[in-house]
């Protein structure tokens, strides 16, 4: 059973299994930034029905899915498609060793995301997403750096192939999401738990203070 604080009584599942699917990386990333773009989900290896299915099931009202990205000193970053009927959108959300409930993280550099996808996992092993291509696609909503470096196209075109992007166009997607980047975070920075009585303060990211990420 998934459980995250904060989020009691609401339906969350376990997501993991769903990055695997077809249609997971255009719902994610497609339709908030390359469909208005004239470029299909074929970018990102799926078609028209993959997306479809994958859509209905990413925001079902009756099953909210989790995705928990560990970090290596404790802290974790948890992605929620909070399924509200009259609210749906995307959560990100940090929980650290001793705070009461998650908060939220409103975004990240270029740095920081690349440290998040490639920097270290917890000794012990932990659950959640430990594959470096799916924790980097599952948080560059949350990308907002107006001067990434010459290398992130690179890093953001391996990552599309890895998780199933053809080879001929991820170098054009992957620069169409970064321009994308730079101009606005793509999720609802302000949209908190639906359970949260007061907007509780925004989390540093927790590799904001590590060193370089490779």
């Amino acid at each position: 059973m998934t459980t995250l604080a904060g989020y009691e009584n609401r339906p969350l599942a376990d997501g993991g299994p769903l990055l695997g699917r077809p249609g997971f990386w255009p719902n994610h990333l497609w339709a908030p930034c390359c469909q208005a773009a004239g470029a299909g989900p074929e970018r990102f290896g799926a078609d028209g029905a993959d997306v479809d299915a994958l859509y209905e099931t990413l925001t079902d009202p009756g099953r909210w899915p989790v995705f928990r990205v560990p970090c290596a000193d404790g802290r974790e970053v948890t992605v929620v498609y909070h399924n509200l009927v009259d609210d749906p959108g995307v959560a990100y959300l940090l929980t650290a060793p001793g705070d009461s409930g998650p908060r939220p993280l409103r975004a990240l550099t270029w740095r920081e995301l690349d440290r998040a996808a490639h920097g270290p996992l917890p000794a012990t092993g932990a659950d959640g997403i430990t594959d470096p291509a799916a924790r980097l696609l599952l948080l560059f909503p949350l990308l907002d750096d107006h001067a990434v470096p010459d290398e992130a196209a690179a890093t953001v075109e391996s990552a599309l192939v890895a998780v199933g992007a053809p080879q001929d166009t991820a170098p054009a997607t992957a620069r169409h999401l970064l321009d994308h980047a730079a101009g606005e975070v793509w999720h609802d920075p302000q949209w908190d738990s639906p359970l949260s009585g007061a907007e509780p303060e925004a989390a540093r990211s927790p590799w904001s203070d590590l060193g370089p990420p490779r």
